[in-house]
């Protein structure tokens, strides 16, 4: 471990799991006490589109799929609050629009996209100090956010209409949680990729849950098992040489039902 630590690539990777993890465990535990799973993962697969087009127009493709990801964060919570559109109907178009646009675009893009397959499946080992910025900058943004609005997100995240009784804007936190759901998303894709990231936002969440049920104590445990997991998955799959997102992902899953298995047994006794 401590001969790893003496490579930038390596610190950086640390650095971007870090703040990934405190990102990701603050969104995510609002995704899944909101059921919210789904939207999630349509607004993963919806940044392909701004992928595809940042390659096409030779843009970054980063700050395409950010764009594409808030308007179709947004977009499914408008449609279905406003238009009498079914909520899993909004997310499935939204999903399907946005893989077949990167595709398309993909496609029309002169040569070879070279940098697809990380985002597509994740290589934290080349993420950048302006990628490690641009997380930080997010995971302290989303800080402040809970700092202050804490009991507020909790209301909205169990029960709007409660929250509604007692005089809070749950548009506007709703909104809000859609548009940083949404960033976190797209700034999380060099962690472990479109195809994998539905599981950074909802298994850690889901391994702390088997021991708490209080929104807090899941928040704060899912970013310490993801962080933990990131670490982990990093050691190892640079040992045996897999794709780091990948081994990530492994790893969180077979936590998890080492724990529920673990529960299982203890609950038998």
């Amino acid at each position: 471990m401590m001969e790893l630590l003496a490579y930038d690539f390596f610190r950086n990777a640390l650095l971007g799991s870090f703040f990934s993890a405190i990102a990701c465990g603050i969104v995510g535990t609002y995704i899944v006490s909101r059921r919210l799973v789904f939207i999630s993962g349509g607004i993963t697969h919806a940044s392909f589109g701004g992928l595809g087009l940042g390659f096409f127009l030779g843009v970054n493709p980063v700050l395409m799929a950010l764009l594409f990801s808030i308007l179709s964060a947004l977009g499914v919570e408008w449609v279905s609050k406003t238009q009498n559109v079914r909520e899993d109907s909004a997310i499935a178009a939204v999903w399907s629009l946005g893989m077949a646009l990167g595709v398309l675009f993909i496609f029309l893009t002169p040569g070879y996209s070279p940098n697809l397959s990380a985002y597509l499946f994740g290589n934290i080992l080349t993420i950048s100090s302006q990628d490690i910025l641009w997380i930080a900058v997010l995971a302290g943004a989303l800080v402040l956010l809970i700092l202050f609005f804490l009991r507020e997100i909790i209301y909205v995240a169990f029960d709007t209409n409660f929250a509604r009784t007692q005089g809070l804007p749950v548009k506007f936190i709703e909104y809000l949680m859609m548009f940083f759901i949404a960033v976190t998303i797209v700034l999380s894709i060099r962690l472990v990729g479109i195809m994998l990231l539905m599981s950074l936002l909802t298994l850690p969440q889901m391994i702390v849950n088997q021991f708490t049920s209080d929104y807090r104590k899941i928040m704060y445990g899912s970013i310490f098992v993801g962080f933990l997991a990131c670490v982990v998955g990093l050691v190892l799959s640079y040992y045996v040489n897999i794709p780091s997102g990948a081994f990530i992902i492994l790893v969180l899953t077979f936590s998890f039902f080492c724990v529920k298995g673990g529960l299982a047994l203890s609950a038998k006794q």
